[in-house]
């Protein structure tokens, strides 16, 4: 009888693994199992579809996937650990994090399952990889090296368990090890001082304190990103630091800053004792260190203190109006306080209508209590425009009667706050009343030339209102101002890069977006290829898009392009057309 040949070939195997699975469950196994299902369905298997990989099995906390591309593998794992970073900020208590380990060799077949050294080296490599990161093989980064856009770090030889030989690794991980998402132009060296403030440690499991701690950095943030003389890293870069044990001086490299600032709260009925500190990472040296012992009633004239010392600690050059802009002005009311920073945390997570009625309703409370502020008629007005924009509520016409109604009252307030300048131009845009849109948009980018938010909304209205060669200077600041910026920054400035007929920059910058969001810059991309000769292409990627985001109609995404030039909207709708996408 003549034995049969066993099946072999060469393939890279990925490895995943929930970390710590058996606490998660042990707290909460039905929650945990909930949200499993969600992260598989919604997160996992999408990016490995969108990759060409096949998923060989799952083990409820794992799951081992094979690729016929080293490539195709690294790309899915990033775009996995990427997507699992915007899900996790709504679970910042408990979140779901994966190990992912990568390895390149030969498979035993074994009906549908995989067997042998190569599936174990990647089993063994993703026990060692760090929490939401992931860990390759030399024979993974040779075949990726120059055709992805993804970077690693040596971690040299590792002995794994029961592999005989030590294997030589490299590690990614978002904002921890050097990667390159899309070309980046070299930064131009300037003497401008720079700031990177880091969460606050809230020295107690008290989640009103978590939300008070988070609020007053974001507070601080808000009122620096006000002056044209320093450079201030925005909430969404510095937050990836929370709970985290950190060297300043790799967090300032890795932001590109001078300064680091970090500091503790603790408070106990109506007394606060807020502890800050001013490092110099070139030195490693303390500039400055205080700490304030007051009624939690003073916490407005605590930021106003922190913030003037800071400013004249970095000897940041203040105009005229500026030194009035440095004061905190959200709200004189502590108690509508701390309704805006209860808001602010539901605002800082993914955006879904769920989230967004949260942050309604928070700030709406605060509204009762200080009506006369206008950030937070502004900020309110916000969530109304995403309403019309997504049709979370109300028909879009009856959404924006509401944003307008707090936005006018935002600016009869104060005409020069740069919430209300952004978004009175997002509404103007819908109206079609652009070129105010376009006033607007700059006016907001003057006032508050630190804040990334403003930059990339600007950026979104003069692309979109025919000044998109305008537009790219404000979305690479926003991503100059936030180093780990949200997926939707890619977005925006890839629509500019666009629509400014830069479409060797565009490419890779939407690349960049699916890879973080799977699904999202692929409709750019059908259309950058279709009407550049290549519909092969972008019948492709059309097809890709569809297999991720079922739902999408050419129609839904129409409704959210808010172009000046309707006759160049209208190619762009028969090109998604032409390239196989359904129009209902």
């Amino acid at each position: 009888m003549t034995t049969p040949r066993t099946q072999r070939r060469l393939a890279a195997i990925l490895a995943a693994d929930i970390v710590g699975y058996s606490r998660l469950v042990a707290s909460d196994e039905a929650g945990t199992l909930a949200v499993l299902r969600e992260v598989w369905d919604q997160r996992f298997d999408p990016a490995v579809a969108a990759h060409g990989g096949r998923i060989v099995k799952k083990m409820g906390d794992g799951a081992l996937v094979e690729f016929a591309s080293a490539v195709d593998a690294v790309d899915c794992a990033v775009a996995v650990q990427r997507a699992m970073t915007g899900f996790n900020e709504a679970r910042q208590d408990q979140p779901i994090e994966f190990r992912i380990g990568i390895n390149l060799g030969d498979i035993v077949i074994d009906g549908e399952d995989i067997l042998g050294d190569g599936v174990n080296v990647a089993a063994r490599l993703e026990a060692e990889a760090p929490r939401g990161g992931v860990l390759v093989s030399d024979s993974i980064h040779a075949q990726v090296a120059g055709k992805s856009a993804i970077s690693f770090a040596d971690r040299g030889p590792l002995t794994l368990k029961n592999i005989a030989a030590p294997v030589r690794a490299w590690s990614w991980r978002d904002g921890k090890e050097p990667h390159a998402e899309m070309p980046q132009e070299p930064a131009t060296p300037t003497d401008q001082p720079s700031i990177a403030v880091l969460p606050f440690d809230a020295m107690s499991g008290d989640p009103d304190q978590e939300f008070f701690a988070d609020g007053l950095v974001e507070d601080i943030i808000t009122t620096l990103s006000k002056l044209s003389g320093l450079r201030v890293i925005a909430r969404n870069s510095t937050f990836a630091y929370k709970g985290q044990s950190v060297d300043v001086r790799n967090v300032a490299r890795d932001l590109g800053v001078r300064f680091v600032m970090e500091g503790s709260v603790r408070q106990s009925g109506n007394r606060i004792r807020i502890t800050v500190q001013l490092i110099d990472a070139t030195t490693g040296s303390h500039v400055w260190a205080e700490r304030y012992d007051r009624s939690f009633d003073d916490i407005f004239a605590v930021q106003d203190e922190i913030t003037l010392v800071l400013a004249t600690e970095m000897q940041v050059k203040l105009t005229e109006g500026e030194q009035a802009r440095l004061r905190y002005q959200t709200t004189t009311n502590v108690e509508a306080w701390t309704y805006w920073v209860k808001g602010l945390a539901y605002f800082r997570k993914p955006v879904t209508k769920e989230n967004a009625a949260l942050v309604l309703e928070n700030w709406k409370k605060a509204l009762e209590l200080d009506p006369d502020s206008a950030t937070l008629n502004a900020m309110a007005s916000i969530k109304h425009w995403s309403d019309a924009r997504f049709g979370w509520w109300d028909d879009r016409e009856t959404a924006l009667a509401k944003a307008r109604v707090y936005v006018d009252r935002a600016l009869e307030i104060d005409a020069e706050s740069p919430d209300a300048s952004i978004m009175h131009s997002l509404i103007l845009l819908v109206e079609g009343a652009y070129d105010d849109a376009v006033t607007y948009a700059r006016k907001a980018a003057r006032l508050a030339p630190g804040s990334a938010d403003v930059a990339t909304f600007a950026c979104f209205v003069l692309a979109f209102a025919g000044h998109a060669s305008e537009a790219v200077g404000h979305g690479k600041q926003a991503m100059d101002l936030s180093p780990h910026h949200p997926d939707y920054y890619l977005g925006i400035l890839g629509n500019a890069y666009r629509l400014s007929g830069r479409l060797s920059d565009a490419i890779p910058t939407f690349q960049a977006f699916h890879q973080r969001a799977p699904g999202f810059g692929l409709t750019d991309l059908v259309l950058i290829h279709q009407q550049n000769g290549n519909p092969d292409q972008a019948q492709e990627l059309a097809g890709e898009l569809l297999s991720i985001r079922q739902d999408f109609t050419i129609s839904d995404w129409e409704k959210t392009q808010f172009r000046a030039d309707k006759a160049g909207l209208a190619d762009d709708v028969a090109a998604l057309s032409a390239a196989g996408l359904p129009m209902d």
